[in-house]
């Protein structure tokens, strides 16, 4: 999972970077680099750790969420400013935004939490605005020569326009949003967004947040939660214990909302040289799923060993567990669900 971090200069989004890698990357006074800063983090998971205890594995492998700090961005809402492809380049891969919203006073400037988010929601419509008014105009000018078009491309790019001209993200559009059509553009409001409002200290309650379809609300501390990363996670615990903060790491917060926010869930493959945590999205089939580890079990699927994560636990071991019937043979098409314990078998 690849997650882009984006927002006004002085937004602190490099403060919550390094907050969520327990990095020291420098935070500039402008906030305006057009380098990304990338980290990489296991996505930490209490089942994982249970599962290696109980087969102390050879190694253990956690799922891994990328974040790429993207410097900030301007604000001038100008429609024939050109586009920074540079800064845009950083995030069209990844597959969610977390924008950052100052929620706090900085040189004497108040709080701008709400219509900070309004300016950059801005910034990601006209930034598709741009792509979609040339991509239609080259069909128009296919048309005029004569040239076959897609239809159904035109037509989901026509509704994409009158949505954007209406300043509406276009993850407001199903049609749009999971179109494979338009899946090559990477439109930037057309992906999962989670607004993360970074408090100060000293902070007023942002309230009465109307948020588009594909659009969660989470609210950090930024600078205590960079604070506490860069200590071991006892001491961080003990005085997390002793501050007005979220009991929760902000680590852990963001990734729960961006796994809840692209529809992700967890399937485990356990044994002596190897535990490991695989990510899916949610509705997976189990010969799909199998493709996620290697190709070759997937063309050679012939069944799914499955064991869900809680009988295991209740039971204390798979021995026991399937003794009680629990472990099954499932076929191709059933859906795996969060905590599977999965072993495939296949046959190439």
């Amino acid at each position: 999972m690849k997650l882009a971090i984006i927002g006004l200069p002085g937004s602190g989004k490099t403060t919550l970077f390094n907050a969520l890698t327990r990095g020291h990357a420098a935070i500039s006074a402008g906030g305006r680099s057009r380098e990304a800063n990338i980290g990489v983090v296991k996505v930490p998971d209490g089942r994982v750790d249970l599962l290696s205890t109980m087969y102390e594995p050879q190694k253990t492998i956690y799922a891994y969420v990328e974040y790429a700090d993207v410097g900030g961005l301007d604000s001038s809402g100008e429609k024939d400013k050109p586009l920074d492809e540079k800064l845009w380049a950083l995030v069209r891969p990844a597959d969610a935004i977390v924008l950052v919203a100052r929620n706090f006073e900085t040189g004497g400037i108040a709080p701008t939490a709400r219509p900070d988010i309004g300016k950059v929601e801005s910034e990601l419509i006209l930034a598709d605005l741009i792509v979609v008014e040339k991509r239609l105009a080259r069909i128009e000018e296919d048309k005029k020569r004569g040239r076959k078009i897609d239809e159904e491309e035109h037509n989901l790019l026509s509704m994409c326009l009158t949505a954007l001209e209406e300043e509406k993200p276009l993850r407001s559009l199903s049609e749009a949003a999971s179109s494979p059509l338009l899946r090559g553009f990477s439109l930037l409001s057309a992906k999962p967004i989670l607004w993360v409002i970074n408090n100060g200290e000293k902070y007023a309650k942002v309230e009465g947040y109307e948020t588009p379809p594909n659009t969660m609300v989470a609210e950090v501390c930024g600078q205590l939660e960079m604070e506490l990363a860069q200590l071991s996670p006892e001491e961080s615990e003990v005085f997390r214990g002793g501050l007005e903060v979220d009991a929760e790491p902000a680590l852990q917060r963001i990734i729960r909302y961006s796994y809840a926010l692209l529809g992700l869930v967890s399937f485990f493959t356990v044994g002596k040289d190897e535990v490991r945590a695989w990510t899916i999205v949610k509705g997976t089939p189990a010969r799909k799923a199998a493709g996620v580890i290697h190709s070759d079990i997937e063309k050679g699927f012939i069944r799914a060993e499955v064991l869900a994560y809680g009988d295991l636990v209740e039971h204390g071991s798979y021995a026991q567990a399937q003794k009680k019937g629990l472990a099954r043979l499932e076929g191709r098409d059933y859906i795996v669900q969060d905590g599977d314990i999965i072993n495939f078998r296949f046959n190439v």
